[in-house]
């Protein structure tokens, strides 16, 4: 006998699903693929396959959360087409010490230390500094950006973003390192380093 879970949610009617969802699925989509016209399409994949699998929901999650659930896996098929009618070509392990040169001295020590805001913890809850962190993102090379969000966004392994992205696991993690390293100058350059009079 199956006991009902006092604390499942419902969901709504799915006619309300693009209105009061949409917008967030939108912004979630379109950090990831960055293309405006992928994103709406990812959105209404996403809407279908949550109409086709509504039985299902369980109501362990809320429903924004179950509809993010679906738009991640409809991101995954998306990366995985893309790398396989358009293999991703192989980061330079050989260049990556090159890449360290500007911020490590030959002792391996930094050259200079990453500078930082005074009050990290307030610069978070900024929206400023999410309007730049977006711009940071969006200024790195779009094979960095998708192995940067798969990591530390999506939370995938390695070996998990290499099958998405038809990468070599060694590439992935020079793609995230270099990564890191963009994202890192361009916060530094538009957010750390300013003046913000604190």
């Amino acid at each position: 006998m199956n006991i009902p879970d006092p604390n499942a949610t419902t969901l709504t009617s799915p006619e309300l699903w693009l209105k009061t969802h949409g917008d967030a699925l939108y912004r979630f989509a379109l950090l990831r693929v960055r293309n405006t016209t992928v994103a709406e399409d990812m959105v209404q994949e996403t809407l279908l396959a949550a109409l086709k699998s509504k039985q299902q929901y369980a109501g362990r999650a809320s429903e924004a959360t179950w509809l993010i659930a679906i738009m991640k896996n409809k991101i995954m098929d998306y990366f995985r087409k893309q790398s396989r009618e358009a293999p991703a070509a192989e980061e330079d392990v050989a260049n990556l010490e090159e890449d360290l040169d500007p911020y490590f001295a030959t002792n391996g020590h930094w050259k200079a230390l990453p500078t930082a805001a005074n009050h990290p913890e307030s610069a978070l809850e900024q929206s400023e500094f999410w309007h730049i962190f977006l711009s940071c993102i969006e200024a790195i090379p779009a094979k960095q950006a998708q192995v940067f969000q798969l990591t530390e966004m999506d939370g995938l392994s390695g070996a998990e973003i290499s099958k998405v992205l038809n990468m070599s696991t060694s590439n992935v993690w020079v793609a995230l390192h270099r990564a890191r390293l963009r994202l890192r100058d361009c916060l530094n350059q538009h957010w750390f380093g300013l003046d913000r009079g604190d």
